[in-house]
C-alpha cells in the first residue's frame, strides 16, 4: 500500500488511466473485428469503409499513447494487406 500522498495520487490516476485505456483498446479490437467480418463476407465496398474507420481509430489510440505509433502503424500494415489480396481477387475473377 502506498503511504507518501504523492504515491497515493499516482495510485489513483493510474486506475484512472487503465481504464480509460482499456476501453479504447476495446473499441480497436472491436474494429478490427468488423473489418475483418467484411473481408471475410467479400464485401470490398462495406471492406473499405471499414478500413478507413479502423485506421483512424488505430490513428487516434497512437496519438493518445494507448498504443505505441509503430504497433499501430504494424496493424494498418497488416490490414491493408488483407483489403489488398481482397481487391486482386475481385479484380481478377
Amino acid at each position: 500500500m502506498a503511504h507518501s500522498l504523492s504515491a497515493k495520487k499516482r495510485v489513483r490516476q493510474n486506475a484512472k488511466r487503465r481504464v480509460i485505456n482499456r476501453a479504447r483498446k476495446s473499441q480497436v479490437k472491436t474494429q478490427v473485428k468488423r473489418l475483418e467480418t467484411a473481408l471475410g463476407a467479400g464485401n470490398v465496398e462495406a471492406a473499405d469503409t471499414e478500413f478507413r474507420a479502423t485506421v483512424k481509430k488505430l490513428d487516434k489510440v497512437a496519438a493518445t499513447s494507448t498504443m505505441h505509433k509503430k504497433t499501430a502503424a504494424r496493424k494498418k500494415s497488416r490490414l491493408a494487406k488483407k483489403l489488398n489480396v481482397l481487391k486482386a481477387k475481385q479484380q481478377s475473377s
